[in-house]
Order: C-alpha cells, then structure tokens, then sequence
C-alpha cells in the first residue's frame, strides 16, 4: 500500500491511498465467499460457489463494490496509523480507481481528506513546580451556606403592602404585539429581583400592591414569537414575603442532625472546607493545562470548530443564525478553549503512552449511566450501536493522561507542597493484559457486547 500526505491546512490533510493487488485480492475473496452466501446458482450449494462463478453470475462490479465498502475503511485506518495522523471528523472519501475485472492490473486508489489534530511539542513536566491559590474558608462562607440552609426552612407569609425585591408575588401575564395577545400565563410565583423571566418585569412590579396592575415593553424570550418587541401586562393576584427562623439550637434540630447551632455551623465549616479543596484541586487542573500549553500556537480544525459552535448556539437560541455577536463571539472562545485542551490532553496522553484498559472503557460509561438513571448495559449498547465508543475510550485516554501528567509534576501553594493525592489517586501499577490500546479497547468492549447479545438469542430460542 502506498500513502502520499498532502497538508492542505495546518489541521487538514489529504491522503491519496494506493492498493497493490495482493492486499486487495482478500477483501475481494471473502467479497465473493459472502456473495456466495446470499445467492442461489444452480449446481451448487450456498455458500460454496466458486469466486469465478460468482464473477460470471453476479458481476465482478457487484464484488468490487462490495469488497471497497469493506476495504476502504480498513485501510484507511491502516493509513493514519502509519503516517501517525489523528483525525478530529468524519474523512471525505472519494474512490479514484477499482480494477474493472479479475484480471484488470488497475489498482485499488482512493484519497480521504480528513481534519486532523495538528502536531504538538508539549514540554517536559516532570519535576515541574506549579503553584496553585490556598483553599481558604473564611467566616463570610459559613455564614453564607448557614444562610442559605435557613432559606430552605422559610415560609411565605401574606403581607397588606407594596411589592418589594425578595418578594414573592403571584402574578398574570399578557403579552401582545400590535394589539393581538401572543402569549398569556395565570397565577404565575415570581421572585421580585431575580431577573428570571422578561426584561422589565422587575421595574415593573417592584411597587405594586394586590389588585394593581401595569404594563411595560420587553423583548419575548421563548415561542414562536422569541426576539420580538411585545407590550407585557401584568396584574399582581397577591404579595407574600418570605419569613425566616431564628438561629438558635431549635433550628440546628430542626434543620439538621445536631443538637445546637454551634456543632451545625462546625459541620458546615467541615463541609466548606472540603468544597474547597475540590475547588482547589480544579485550579490545579486548569493551571497544569496552562502550563502545557504555555507559549504553544495551536490550530484547530475550521470545520469541527464550525460544527461545535454551531452546537453551542443552539443551546443558547433556537436558530443560531439569530444568535447576537457577543453570542457568536463567546461560543467561539469556549469552543475554541475547548478544542486546544481536548488536543493537548491527547498529544500528553500519547507522550506519556496511556494504556486504556477495557475495564477503563466500561467503568467510565456505567458512571455515567449512573448519573442520568441508566441501565449500564443497554447505554453501553447504545454507545457502542451509535458509533461513539470511541469518542468514550478517547475521553477515557484524556482523563488518564491528565491524572498521570498531574502525579509528575509538583504542586504547590503559598510556597508549601500541595498534596492532591485524595483527588489523583495513586499511579496504578502494571495493568494485567487486557490492558490495550483506545482502538482496540473499543473494539474489545463491542465485541464482548455484540457476544452476550447472540447469546441472549441463543438462550431465547
């Protein structure tokens, strides 16, 4: 097989893939030998016609085309292994040549042009000093989370005066543009101050009492009508504010499992403290991935870039071509932030040959699962049957590379070590042999899939 690597941009490149016969003879063979199966010739039992005869029955077209569908892919993939190229899409893939007969010398060529992720020279970490800000909780935090516990505990309570903000009023709402209502919402709970629902509504309530009633402009966030100037009526049906308990021993028992106030605010302290250090170890992260990427220039592929900001959009506004430029413009940092992180965790995973086991690739999709209620097996089903299980091996590769970069590397704050081994873990030792790499750990968890699935048939009938 011979490859030519044209770069086309500094993260897209063309690939002109040449097939000598002999490598392609096999994948006409068994394109034959699975024809073979499916069709009936007179003479002959299926499954064991002769590749001649099915070139004079079928076509020798049909079995080219056939054995190309399977090739291809194959061979492509052979391709960026040898020429080390890691593709970040979906290739183009345009078939240039397929030999006409069994006796045409034509070789198999085809081009696949495919963005890529572009070289990075990540720099030596080990030893590397990184300083990260102390996990302080201060007096303010406990007062704050106590506070907020309180909250929990209040009632709404009915007042005789005019709504004010951290008033809780039950409101009506009528929205309408050139005088036809578009929109229109009953008995409605809003918090004054929140700035949860229309511009204006705030101003507009702040003020009124029981019974009143306005109207103001403001811009229609949802609905067919979203975007669009419309004048917003709205009655107040009544005012409640909200009535707090006293701190003191009989709300720590009533809120808690402790006995007096002073333990609840030490229990709470506690948990501060431990937020705290996660927020810690996440600064650690952030600053070990900016000290990878410190001084580095690194491209991202337009058209993934295009694609996932795209995608951004939409969960901002229902059709992204509506979106604002500050829009556009956030969207495209994220993105982009994104993209370079996601590039540089794959080049420190490869630098520092991560193995993804394919208890890895199991243990990081029933998490998952967990998270959103799912039967683990049916979700790695469907992973494995959408094709994005290798997207998942690839996160698990990332995560790994990330923990291992971290361990190499010495953290530190306000000049004394930092210990984030709760947060690391330990470095694991040898991994036993099932230990692979990301392509074949994919490959291996679907296989072990696509096994207990003939089983459950085989148990069924």
């Amino acid at each position: 097989m011979k490859i030519s690597v044209r770069n086309l941009e500094p993260t897209k490149v063309k690939l002109t893939i040449t097939v000598d016969p002999e490598e392609f003879n096999p994948y006409l063979d068994a394109a034959r030998k699975e024809i073979g199966k499916q069709v009936n010739v007179p003479g002959f039992r299926k499954g064991h016609v002769p590749g001649k005869i099915i070139d004079q029955r079928i076509g020798f077209a049909a079995v080219a085309g056939e054995a190309v569908d399977h090739a291809v892919p194959e061979l492509y993939s052979k391709a960026l292994e040898e020429k080390q190229i890691h593709p970040m899409a979906q290739p183009e893939i345009d078939v240039v040549d397929v030999p006409a007969s069994a006796k045409d010398e034509t070789k198999l060529k085809f081009t696949a042009t495919v963005e890529r992720r572009p070289d990075i020279e990540l720099p030596e970490i080990d030893g590397v000093e990184i300083d990260v800000p102390q996990a302080q909780v201060t007096d303010e935090d406990v007062d704050r989370r106590l506070e907020a516990l309180r909250q929990r505990f209040g009632t709404l309570v009915g007042v005789d005066r005019p709504a004010a903000k951290g008033d809780f009023a039950n409101i009506d709402l009528n929205a309408e543009i050139d005088g036809e209502s578009v929109d229109s919402q009953e008995g409605v709970s809003y918090e004054l101050g929140s700035g949860t629902m229309l511009d204006g509504l705030d101003e507009a309530l702040e003020g009124l009492s029981a019974g009143e009633e306005t109207s103001f402009e403001s811009t229609l966030q949802g609905g067919e009508h979203e975007g669009q100037k419309a004048l917003v009526k709205v009655k107040v049906n009544s005012v409640k504010a909200e009535e707090l308990p006293e701190l003191n021993d009989d709300f720590a028992q009533d809120a808690s499992e402790f006995d007096t106030l002073d333990e609840l605010k030490a229990d709470i302290r506690k948990q501060a403290a431990q937020d705290a250090e996660g927020r810690q170890a996440t600064q650690a992260r952030d600053a070990f991935i900016a000290k990878l990427e410190e001084g580095l220039e690194i491209p991202v592929p337009k058209g993934v870039k295009a694609e996932l900001v795209e995608q951004q959009l939409k969960n901002v506004t229902a059709d992204p071509a509506n979106a604002t430029d500050e829009q556009k413009a956030d969207a495209e940092k994220q993105v982009e932030k994104e993209l370079v992180d996601q590039m540089v965790l794959d080049a420190l995973a490869q630098k520092l040959d991560v193995q993804v086991s394919q208890a890895d690739v199991f243990n990081f999709l029933a998490s998952i699962a967990q998270q959103y209620g799912m039967d683990p097996n049916a979700f790695i089903q469907a992973i494995v049957k959408n094709g994005q299980l290798g997207s998942a091996v690839q996160e698990v590769g990332r995560s790994k590379g990330l923990l291992a970069g971290m361990r190499a590397v010495k953290f530190v704050s306000n000049g004394e070590p930092l210990d984030l081994s709760a947060f690391l873990g330990e470095a694991a030792e040898d991994e036993e042999s099932e230990s692979v790499e990301a392509a074949s750990a994919a490959a291996a968890v679907a296989d072990e899939l696509a096994n207990k699935d003939d089983e459950n048939t085989a148990d069924a009938e």
